[in-house]
């Protein structure tokens, strides 16, 4: 079984400018570039397929554009970046030649660029509908931490997980390893297109966690276990940081 290849691959990365703790988020200079740029940037470097940047204000897309890469409008209004990158994917690849669609987090500026390629190897299994990403917690403080969401699943080999659950308690009881839910997938178009089809479920609702609505129904999410979560830039003291860990090892 093998991974989807380049050209079936669209890696999509939603921006969105209404940023509560961080304002103008996406276009915050880091080293000399936007965020989102930045992550543009990281998003190529994977070589996981073509690169296309969803965002929702004039500035955003026109400093995207600068930096040479491919930038599509999408609605304010959106309520997740599932639902911009399906409104983005319609309008980048209406033909339906991506079969697959990375959702990059618009506020992954150092992510390493392996990192994104390791979310296409669960769909290496035709059975798997979406792919995700997942770490064993290391710190103490991070079991019992709500913000820190778990994955609670079962082992399909050595790297991997099939996932039965998510989240925000400390799960599962009992010796073991605990496992952080780094939030980046890899949908099939088909798996997407049903998700973002669906209302809110119980679950979803009651966890404030999406992905729940598409176990609910039935869809199959494995994860890949990689090394480190890479930072989210939601505070000045995350992009204070960001800017450090650029600056010392450009990426």
């Amino acid at each position: 079984m093998n991974s989807p290849s380049f050209d079936e691959t669209l890696v999509l990365i939603p921006a969105r400018m209404a940023s509560t703790r961080l304002p103008g988020k996406p276009l915050a200079d880091i080293c000399g570039a936007p965020m989102i740029v930045q992550v543009a940037r990281r998003a190529a470097e994977s070589g996981a397929g073509r690169v296309v940047v969803a965002v929702d204000h004039q500035e955003t897309f026109d400093a995207v554009a600068a930096a040479g890469f491919e930038v599509v409008m999408t609605r304010v209004e959106h309520q997740s970046g599932s639902d911009r990158i399906h409104e983005a994917l319609l309008k980048c690849d209406p033909d339906g030649r991506a079969r697959v669609i990375i959702n990059v987090q618009g506020d992954l500026p150092t992510i390493d660029p392996a990192t994104i390629r390791a979310a296409l190897n669960p769909l290496a299994d035709p059975a798997t509908d979406i792919a995700t990403l997942t770490t064993e917690i290391i710190d103490v403080e991070e079991k019992t931490n709500p913000n820190v969401v778990k994955v609670v699943g079962s082992p399909i080999g050595e790297n991997r997980l099939r996932a039965l659950y998510f989240t925000r308690a400390t799960a599962p009881y009992g010796n073991g390893p605990l496992y952080h839910h780094i939030g980046l997938y890899a949908y099939r178009r088909k798996a997407l297109e049903m998700f973002v089809s669906l209302p809110p479920s119980t679950l979803e609702k009651r966890e404030s966690l999406e992905q729940l609505r598409a176990l609910e129904v039935g869809l199959r999410i494995d994860a890949e276990i990689v090394d480190t979560v890479p930072l989210g830039v939601d505070t000045p003291a995350d992009l204070e940081k960001a800017r450090r860990l650029l600056a010392a090892a450009p990426l």
